[in-house]
């Protein structure tokens, strides 16, 4: 477990807000961004997030729909999809990227927490709140 894996499920837990992730994301460099969202897209699919997440994602994120991020996850293949919102370059698209990536692994782990964790499991991330 790295600090940015814990950062990122803590945020998508909501044990941290998304203001202080935010502040974080910005802070890191291009290449750490990307690096990050990567990451973050790879959780996702881990999660395995489905394309019926996209809409809920994309209302979880605070975002339109017709951002660049918000388009992307709720066309096509969603393996694919993550990877090219994951990909994306500018600033302001790679800060839509993150919350709405943040909202699509919540989306995710909930599911999973409900039908495969509700009897407990062995997930250091589903224990984060306990660390409190």
């Amino acid at each position: 477990m790295t600090e940015r894996d814990v950062i990122l499920n803590q945020l998508a837990q909501g044990l941290r807000p998304m203001a202080q992730g935010i502040a974080w994301f910005d802070a890191l460099s291009p290449e750490a961004q990307s690096e990050t969202l990567r990451h973050l897209s790879h959780h996702c699919v881990q999660a395995r997030v489905t394309a019926d997440d996209g809409p809920e994602s994309v209302r979880r994120a605070g975002l339109r729909p017709t951002h660049t991020p918000a388009v992307l996850i709720t066309r096509g293949r969603i393996d694919q999809q993550l990877g090219k919102i994951a990909g994306l370059t500018p600033p302001d698209e790679r800060r839509k990227a993150f919350r709405l990536l943040i909202a699509a692994l919540a989306i995710a782990d909930e599911r999973r927490r409900e039908l495969f964790c509700s009897d407990g499991c062995g997930h250091w991330w589903h224990r984060l709140s306990d660390a409190d």
